[in-house]
């Protein structure tokens, strides 16, 4: 699936040399020139024996790291990790939590000295490893680096890897003033994986009493091993999936196979969903505010992956939120669990030291959605009411017991929810709302309904909302946009009729409803829900090809969707021919799971017909399945599909529907190279 450089995208290729090369410490034999043999190496994970110190990452490391942003470009050098370490300390996130700067690959020589031991790359690292170290921790921060499990590293320079030597590495880190270790998995060898990560566990401890330096060790073995059941007494946070990259399907793919695991994580001993990808430019600030909301939720470490010296106001601004970092951080522990997710409506909480809850409203799909939960089933006890923090917009409001929001597309509302009777000092919680969605073909009126819901214990007075539209829109309410009082649970019901102008271009375009109310002391409270009118195109009658007609909205895995061409992963233009099981199509549209098109049939058509398969440009590799949706009802599904079968023939009934989605999902493995046709795509109306 990678189109850039990075680890998993090479790691089997690496990893492929027999382990007849190798002794590792007793690993494996024969033994590798230069590797020392170590006892500690072949004693199996969660044996009596030496362990980390205790008290290192009782809550979820935080810091930086340099891959995400860098790779092994020469720009990542000894100038580079200092000035993020002044930026950490200027920008305020040493203030907010972040303390670990943390090299990748690529710092060191491809090569050992005579005696064994790694050297530091001098044209990047002119001072060495120790005095970079020095300088971050002048700052009050701590210096993190990177080795493999194996006989390289993941680079194809080929850096040298700790194992079979992991007793002298962990030696030299400790002495240079390393605080954090990163082991990762390539040219592993085949050798166990216990047994190199206990290896490196027990010469980390040795290495801590020599010199009195504790070292916390992240297990980045891509969770190809399951590490969440048997590295709790091994590292202090282990990977659960592959390597993270910049965009939506990639995070949401990491998200939901990190989800299930929460029972694993505790205090010294983390889930680890990769890096954190905020800032780098392939999603939108909606999308980075999801990530770093649902990796907060999940108790992950939050290692910053951007280049702090490019990024915007608004990356600083998600990455330095206080109080979300305060739901990562939090003592107790406890990673957040799934309590639902039907229709990509997700409701995850976690339950906190002082007995509140963080609660993330997450709407994985591509229009608004209201997501909504209670006080009793995030499992607060009952009251008479309860306090609810926003932790986006820094407001705090009483609910009655309802937690919900229209929570845009992609988006995440996260609140804090407590029953810690002060609520009566807060104005009531007050919901936007638009019921359906907003298609408007243009010179047309469209009718919308909006409510403003009063979810507060106290009543809600003098409430008032105002639907705008861009400039030129003719937005008119038709009934009450006013109500004296709205008591507990009502809601201000307002009809409007909005018209865009003849020959506006399809597209989405923006609408903004506000509403404002005084509260019970008679404060003035205001309030915004930022939403989207799409002005859609009726298909014409008869038989269209999807790729010929303008789609409402897509969401991609991996680069744009292409039209006619399979999903190239990169930029617009970049696929190839359509082709299933050696067969070419000429016409269909080319995706990358998680995958949604959404068109426009406005109650006019019939049916959707299409040939579906893994497109052959991943030669063996790929798994996905297929579904097409009518408005909110499932209308066909392949079921998993792989990239040996055949063309499928996919046929929906889709009368009467305002929209019709064609869905791509991961077929349950992740995402890697799933690469997705919907050949010869037909809608008949």
């Amino acid at each position: 699936m990678r189109h850039l450089p990075t680890r998993t995208s090479r790691r089997r290729v690496i990893g492929s040399l027999t382990a007849a090369l190798l002794c590792a410490a007793g690993l494996a034999s024969p033994a590798v020139a230069g590797a020392a043999p170590g006892p500690e190496a072949a004693r199996p994970a969660g044996a009596d024996g030496p362990r980390l110190p205790d008290g290192l990452a009782l809550t979820p490391p935080m810091g930086f790291n340099n891959w995400n942003a860098t790779h092994c470009r020469a720009e990542f050098d000894e100038a580079m990790v200092k000035g993020i370490a002044d930026i950490f300390v200027a920008k305020g996130l040493k203030d907010a939590g972040y303390q670990y700067v943390n090299l990748d690959d690529c710092w060191a020589l491809p090569q050992r000295d005579a005696n064994g031991k790694l050297v530091p790359d001098p044209k990047r690292f002119p001072g060495g490893i120790k005095a970079v170290a020095d300088y971050v921790h002048s700052k009050g921060l701590k210096l993190g680096i990177y080795t493999s499990a194996g006989t390289k590293t993941c680079n194809e320079a080929g850096f040298p890897g700790a194992l079979g030597h992991e007793r002298s590495d962990a030696q030299q880190f400790a002495e240079w003033g390393v605080d954090y270790l990163k082991y990762d998995n390539c040219n592993n060898q085949g050798v166990d994986a216990k047994k190199r990560y206990v290896a490196m566990r027990d010469a980390l401890e040795a290495a801590s009493q020599s010199t009195g330096r504790p070292i916390v060790y992240s297990i980045c073995e891509w969770g190809e091993n399951k590490p969440w059941e048997w590295a709790s007494d091994v590292g202090h946070l282990w990977r659960t999936t592959g390597d993270i990259s910049d965009n939506w399907g990639s995070m949401l793919s990491i998200m939901k196979r990190n989800l299930p695991l929460a029972r694993s994580a505790g205090p010294g001993h983390w889930n680890d969903p990769d890096m954190l990808e905020v800032g780098n430019g392939g999603m939108t600030d909606t999308e980075y505010r999801t990530h770093f909301s649902m990796w907060s939720i999940m108790a992950a470490p939050l290692l910053i992956g951007s280049d702090l010296r490019k990024v915007s106001p608004q990356t600083f601004e998600i990455l330095g939120n206080k109080e979300v970092v305060a739901v990562d951080q939090d003592p107790l522990g406890k990673q957040g669990t799934v309590l639902s997710s039907a229709g990509g409506r997700w409701v995850v909480t976690k339950e906190m030291k002082d007995g509140s809850r963080a609660v993330a409203l997450f709407n994985e799909t591509g229009r608004p959605q209201r997501i909504a939960t209670t006080a009793k089933a995030v499992g607060l006890p009952q009251a008479s009411g309860y306090t609810l923090r926003d932790l986006w917009k820094h407001e705090s409001f009483n609910t009655a017991g309802t937690v919900s929001a229209t929570v845009p597309a992609h988006g995440t509302v996260l609140v804090r929810v407590s029953a810690d009777g002060t609520w009566a000092d807060k104005p009531p919680a007050v919901e936007l709302g638009l019921d359906g969605g907003a298609l408007v073909e243009a010179g047309k009126p469209d009718r919308l309904t909006t409510r403003v819901t009063n979810l507060g214990r106290t009543p809600a007075r003098r409430v008032g909302a105002r639907l705008t539209g861009p400039a030129g829109w003719r937005v008119e309410a038709t009934s009450p946009t006013s109500a004296a009082a709205l008591p507990t649970g009502k809601a201000l019901a307002t009809s409007w009729t909005v018209t865009a102008p003849e020959g506006t271009p399809a597209g989405s375009y923006p609408l903004d409803l506000r509403t404002s109310y005084r509260a019970p002391g008679g404060g003035l409270v205001e309030s915004a829900l930022p939403l989207t009118a799409q002005v859609v195109v009726a298909p014409p009658a008869g038989r269209s090809a999807l790729s010929e007609l303008p789609w409402i909205s897509t969401t991609n895995g991996w680069g744009p969707v292409e039209k006619d061409t399979s999903n190239g992963e990169n930029r617009a233009g970049d696929g190839n021919p359509i082709t299933i099981g050696g067969q070419v199509f000429a016409k269909g549209l080319g995706v990358h799971a998680e995958s949604e098109v959404a068109y426009y049939a406005g109650g006019a058509c019939e049916r959707l017909t299409a040939q579906v398969g893994v497109d052959d440009e991943k030669l063996l590799k790929g798994t996905v399945a297929f579904e097409v949706w009518a408005d909110g009802k499932k209308a066909a599904s392949t079921g998993v599909l792989t990239n040996q079968m055949p063309a499928q023939t996919l046929s929906a009934d889709v009368s009467g529907a305002d929209v019709v989605r064609l869905v791509v999902t991961d077929g349950g493995d992740g995402i890697d190279s799933d690469h997705a046709d919907w050949a010869e795509p037909v809608l008949s109306c």
